[in-house]
């Protein structure tokens, strides 16, 4: 399976051969989950979601703070 990542402008491609989780690919990538929004098919999707198929994931950055 293929997975397309989109982070700050730049497509980062992620395969694995079994099913696994966004947090799972976000965790292999060194990017902080509390930090992003997973949105697929203009919804935001929980980081516990598990991808079995070739999929295209963006990443939006959370800002915080006052």
């Amino acid at each position: 399976m293929r997975v397309e990542v989109v982070y700050q402008n730049e497509c980062i491609i992620f395969e694995s051969e079994t099913p696994t989780t966004i947090s799972s690919i976000l965790n292999k990538l060194d990017i902080p989950s509390s930090t992003v929004l997973a949105v697929f098919n203009d919804s935001i999707v929980p980081h516990s979601s598990t991808i079995s198929e070739d999929i295209r994931i963006e990443l939006i950055i959370v800002s915080s703070g006052g």
